[in-house]
């Protein structure tokens, strides 16, 4: 009976910790935890250890699984860089761009973006202009 107390207490304990991770590393304790304090209880009642087995296993269960879970952490941290370098790289191309508006001699329109490149405005055949190109210079390699 005092077993199934203290496995309860332990149950309880971890649930708690577990709901207010934040981080795998934290979650990956919390469970760890419990797992290896009733693994470690196990191994050491069978060799007449139990209180060690179990302190032992809850020590091991707490490392395996915070490393395990940090690693994790890990992962997720390189894929949010990834995100922002992706969206930085985005908002400089935009804030590098200037669209010239082209009509087409049947009363359509097409967009021609530049991009700014050191002093020079950069097409999209990779043509260079010194200056803002007008409708009339983009018409002929753009339009039709």
């Amino acid at each position: 009976m005092r077993s199934k107390a203290c496995f309860a207490a332990i149950a309880a304990l971890a649930f708690s910790v577990f709901a207010g991770c934040a981080t795998h590393g934290q979650t990956g304790a919390a469970i760890g935890a419990p797992v290896g304090i009733v693994a470690g209880g196990i191994i050491g009642h069978q060799s007449g250890h139990r209180d060690g087995g179990a302190l032992i296993g809850g020590v091991v269960g707490t490392l395996a699984g915070y490393a395990i879970g940090n690693e994790m952490d890990k992962a997720d941290q390189d894929t949010r860089m990834d995100e922002i370098s992706r969206r930085s790289d985005q908002a400089y191309a935009a804030a590098n761009t200037i669209i010239v508006t082209v009509r087409n001699s049947n009363g359509s329109y097409i967009d021609v973006p530049l991009q700014r490149q050191g002093p020079y405005l950069i097409g999209p055949r990779g043509e260079r202009y010194l200056t803002l190109p007008t409708e009339d210079q983009l018409r002929p390699v753009y339009g039709f």
